[in-house]
Parts: structure tokens; C-alpha cells; sequence
């Protein structure tokens, strides 16, 4: 197949593209706006590779996109594009709107327009909400979004839906715990805590720091999605998880532990507004459609994680110059202290 990936220069969705051009005979035409969370050398190891087109431009720039779709003709898009960070999406609220509402629609209705294929919506398990333990998000959970990215993602999710129900288009949606893995843009916990850490920077945690994610390397991600294009129905949802809960206090500490940093870096500050206490999804429903399952263990991942950080601090450093360094201050500069 040919895909069309949209935000292919992202750290989940160059993952994708690596995975694509490096494991399948599939084709990955990329387009990326490259935004701050952007990177083209995360997508080095495949640049020159004949399977491989990148393509700069804008999800929300309709003649672009239509143009693309009628030009490549693919099979299939596969949309990770997006505004992804809670804390920029409540300091800035606008952009998670435009990119992740707007964007989505200019896909699906180039999509429509030229009979493509499959659509695959990539979504995440914060439309949920928060859930009281031991509950497990299924599909058809009511969808209780908290933040304004988490808000802006439930509202492409049904836009995405809406298209498969009035148009009969292809359209299928995956929703996934939290990724983590090389080459992560560090605002995200765990890189920001390794990063941090071998800087011997404070290592901000957020309130009390007990609320629980269910982590998910990015690998066992992009396998997933790619069980949902190959063989997953249309008009369904597909959780996407790892099955490994852990609060986000223990996994500073683990972290700590790999770097061999004191714990005294730890910073609590003032818990973001709205910051939800649990989240849980079941992926069963993909494991029993298609036999995916998540092959790397928490523990094994975050070594390799680590290990890829401390070996590669001019990546780190070249993606927290800059506009990351005048986000960071703003975000966490003048955050109360709490202990």
C-alpha cells in the first residue's frame, strides 16, 4: 500500500514511518508541518530510502491536502497529526482546536472526496476521562474529556465517526495509553525526567504525583496501528494499551534508579488544573481481532529509553533550545512549590 501519514515527523508517528519503511513493503508519503514537536532527524535512518516522500505543509491547508490526496492517490491515511501536550493545550488553547478539529476535517473530507481507501484516526485514552480503579476504558466507554487537547481529540474522534455513518467512508479509530521511547520531544514525563536528570535539573512532579498511567512503548504503538489498518473493521474502535499501570511517582523514581540521580531532585509543584487521576483502557478487543499484543515490558523499555537519552544528548539538546526553553519557564518557572 501507499499511506498517507500526517504528522509523520512526531515522535509516535515517526515511529510509524521508521517501522513502515523498515519492516513492511508498505510506501510512507509523510506530511508534516514540523511545529516545535517536529523533527526530521528522527525520520534520518529512512530519508534516503525509495519508499520514503516527505512532504512540509499544514493538515488545516485544504488545497494542500486535497492536492496531495489527488496527486499520491493513496490506499490509506494513517492521521497522527496533532497538538498532543495537555499543559501547551491549557496554556494555549486555540491551536489544539485548529490542528486537532479543523485538521481532521480537511482530512476526512479530501478523503471522501477521493474515495480513499482506509482513514485511520489515532486517537488516545484520555477522552475517557478520569476512571475510578479497578474500572478498564472498553470502546464503547462515554467519552469524558477533561482538558482542552483531550476535548479537541474526543471531538475528532466523532467527527472521524460521523464520517463513516453518513458517508459510508472506511474510517477507523485507535486510542492508546500513554508512549514513551527514543526520541520523544521532552515535555512528556518520562523524558523530561530523564533529560532532567542528567542535567541534575529538579525533576517537576506534579502534585502528589500518584496519578496512574498505563504505559505503552511506542513500537508496541505502531505495531498496533498497524494491525488496525491491515485488519481492523471499518467504523470501530480499537484500544491500544500496555497493560503495565504504574502512578507517575513510581516511574520518576524508576527513572532516578536508571540514571543513578538522587532523589533529592525531585521538585513537587502545583498540581495543572483539571489533571485527571486515573486512566485505564482494555485492549482486548484488538488482541482478540487480530492477535496484537504488547511485546515490551515496562521495565525493559524504560532501560532502553534511558540508554537511548544518554547516548544521544546533542539530539536533546537541539530540541530543548529555543522556543522549548521559553515553554518550560512559563509551564513550570512560576509553579508553586508545594513541598
Amino acid at each position: 500500500m501507499k499511506l498517507l501519514i500526517t504528522g509523520g515527523a512526531g515522535f509516535i508517528g515517526s515511529a510509524f514511518v521508521r517501522m513502515i519503511v523498515g519492516e513492511t513493503d508498505h510506501h510512507a508519503v509523510n506530511l508534516d508541518k514540523l511545529t516545535y514537536a517536529g523533527n526530521l532527524e528522527n525520520l534520518t535512518p529512512v530519508e534516503n530510502h525509495p519508499r520514503y516522500q516527505f512532504v512540509h505543509g499544514d493538515i488545516c491547508d485544504d488545497r494542500l491536502v486535497d492536492a496531495l490526496v489527488a496527486e499520491e492517490k493513496p490506499d490509506a491515511i494513517v492521521h497522527f497529526a496533532a497538538e498532543s501536550h495537555v499543559d501547551r493545550s491549557i496554556l494555549s488553547p486555540e491551536p489544539v482546536i485548529q490542528t486537532n478539529v479543523r485538521g481532521t476535517f480537511v482530512l476526512l473530507d479530501a478523503a471522501r472526496r477521493r474515495g480513499i481507501g482506509r482513514f485511520v484516526h489515532v486517537s488516545t485514552d484520555e477522552v475517557y476521562g478520569s476512571l475510578a480503579a479497578p474500572a478498564e476504558a472498553t470502546e464503547d466507554f462515554p467519552l469524558n474529556p477533561s482538558s482542552p487537547y483531550s476535548a479537541a481529540k474526543a471531538g475528532s474522534d466523532l467527527l472521524a465517526r460521523s464520517y463513516f455513518v453518513t458517508y459510508q467512508m472506511p474510517v477507523v479509530i485507535t486510542r492508546a495509553s500513554n508512549n514513551y521511547g527514543p526520541y520523544q520531544f521532552p515535555e512528556k514525563l518520562i523524558p523530561l525526567m530523564i533529560a532532567n536528570a542528567f542535567e541534575d535539573r529538579p525533576l517537576p512532579v506534579y502534585g502528589d504525583g500518584m496519578q496512574v498511567r498505563d504505559w505503552l512503548f511506542v513500537d508496541d504503538h505502531c505495531r498496533g496501528i498497524l494491525a488496525v489498518l491491515e485488519q481492523g473493521r471499518a467504523g470501530e474502535i480499537y484500544n491500544i494499551g500496555g497493560n503495565r499501570s504504574l502512578p507517575n511517582l513510581d516511574v520518576v523514581h524508576r527513572v532516578l534508579e536508571l540514571t543513578g540521580k538522587p532523589e533529592s531532585l525531585i521538585q513537587y509543584v502545583k498540581d495543572r488544573p483539571g489533571h485527571d487521576r486515573r486512566y485505564a483502557l482494555s485492549s482486548e478487543k484488538l488482541m482478540h481481532e487480530t492477535g496484537w499484543a504488547p511485546a515490551m515490558a515496562f521495565e525493559a523499555g524504560l532501560a532502553r529509553t534511558v540508554e537511548w537519552y544518554k547516548q544521544n544528548p546533542a539530539w536533546v539538546s537541539r530540541v530543548r533550545s529555543g522556543e522549548y526553553r521559553a515553554y518550560y519557564e512559563k509551564n513550570y518557572g512560576r509553579r508553586e512549590l508545594t513541598r
